[in-house]
């Protein structure tokens, strides 16, 4: 299967179960000049989600997910969401921010949620 289409189905996958978990889908791929976003949600709980996701082919321990963005994929998450924050036309409301991965692995997604800041 092509990377991009692996890719969209994957992103789709994280997308419905954080819908189904109360969330509000505020953008996927978003891009900007700083990088990209795969998925940017609101909680029921006023969280506002940064998810990056990954496509993994063998299952990994949840504690070890964490460890699959570096330090300048997060430096460049942080720049893109600043920039969606003060470019968006619809103001977001939110108590906290969090950065989280989503490893998807034969149709299956597990979270590594991050700290609330």
């Amino acid at each position: 299967m092509e990377t991009k289409r692996k890719g969209d189905i994957c992103e789709q996958l994280v997308a419905d179960k954080l819908a189904g978990e109360g969330h509000v889908i505020l953008a996927r791929n978003y891009r900007c000049r700083y990088g990209e976003i795969d998925v940017l949600s609101l909680s029921d709980k006023g969280v506002l989600c940064v998810t990056e996701v990954k496509s993994l082919t063998g299952r990994w321990p949840s504690e070890d997910i964490m460890y699959m963005v570096s330090p300048q994929k997060r430096m460049r998450l942080r720049k893109t969401l600043e920039y969606f924050l003060s470019s968006s036309d619809d103001k977001v409301h939110y108590k906290s921010i969090r950065f989280d991965v989503a490893a998807v692995t034969g149709g299956n997604v597990t979270f590594y949620r991050g700290d609330d800041f």
